[in-house]
């Protein structure tokens, strides 16, 4: 047999083995997908968003979780996007190209690598400990956002440097400044693979336990952190309140995780319809990601 026709029958064997492994992985996908679906779609109801915690697994909700993510979440986007977008601008557009940027790039990438925990444990000594910032959403949002921030940064300069030169160098050419095209001609056209990244990194977040239980947020929690608007009876004016940035707080995967750790067979239960509620919100923020990436590419 020639050595072509024995590269040809190796390439046929490779492409069969990778075509049977993904399969295999996707049928597995597909089995724990159902069955999570099968155990947990029956308490997907009205009550199950508007209930608290409780040691009944029948009378069990997750409106402290579903509230408690849209706290952290929020958090997160606030600290997280604008430092990680003027970081990757300034990196990308500004920045020198000398050691200390080479150090800093390096660095930045070797973050985003770094296993979530060990940001738990950083979060731990720096906002914990140091900070006395106790086990508020302010923290764990600050715990987050140094998570993803490394991500937000990578994502903003590819988006930047798949802007063509001809771009920056025409608008250089009619008289505008460095920031005037940075803002009217760079940015719009790397818009949407910027907002990309910030879902797909914000749908990392949403996910994330291990840092969240380092620092120890709370499992059960019969209460909502404080509005943060308030209307007060006797004045026409609206109150405004940090004070919910500094409640305690639980999350949607910690509160699966307390359920999932339980012996009674009900909470397995919730377990899965929690499971079942992170996921659609997973989906449709990567369902978003992969729709503005689109309509972006169309644009441009």
């Amino acid at each position: 047999m020639s050595k072509r026709k024995l590269d040809k029958r190796m390439d046929s064997v490779f492409k069969a083995v990778g075509l049977a492994v993904t399969l295999f992985g996707l049928l597995v996908l597909a089995a724990l997908l159902i069955d999570v679906v099968m155990d947990g779609y029956q308490r997907i109801s009205w009550d199950f968003f508007t209930s608290y915690p409780s040691r009944k697994p029948e009378q069990a909700g997750i409106l402290s979780a579903w509230v408690g993510t849209l706290w952290i979440m929020l958090t997160t986007a606030l600290l997280a996007i604008p430092l990680g977008v003027g970081s990757g601008i300034y990196l990308e557009e500004y920045a020198r190209r000398n050691k200390l940027t080479d150090f800093i790039e390096i660095n930045i990438a070797n973050l985003a690598g770094v296993p979530s925990v060990i940001y738990g444990i950083l979060g731990l000594g720096l906002f914990i400990r140091l900070m006395h910032l106790d086990r508020s959403v302010l923290a764990g949002g600050l715990i987050l956002a140094l998570l993803i921030l490394p991500v937000i940064i990578l994502t903003t300069r590819e988006a930047l440097r798949a802007v063509p030169s001809s771009i920056r160098e025409a608008s250089y050419a009619l008289g505008a400044t460095q920031w005037q095209t940075i803002r009217h001609q760079v940015l719009p056209a790397g818009f949407g693979n910027i907002l990309t990244g910030i879902i797909l990194a914000m749908s990392r977040a949403i996910g994330e336990t291990a840092p969240l239980i380092t620092i120890g947020a709370l499992t059960y929690i019969p209460f909502l952190p404080a509005n943060p608007v308030a209307f007060s009876p006797e004045s026409p004016y609206i109150h405004l309140s940090a004070q919910g940035f500094l409640d305690p707080f639980t999350v949607l995967p910690i509160q699966i995780f307390n359920w999932v750790s339980r012996p009674q067979k009900g909470f397995l239960t919730d377990a899965a319809a929690g499971i079942i509620v992170l996921l659609t919100i997973t989906l449709l923020m990567n369902g978003a990601a992969i729709f503005l990436r689109y309509k972006n590419q169309k644009r441009w």
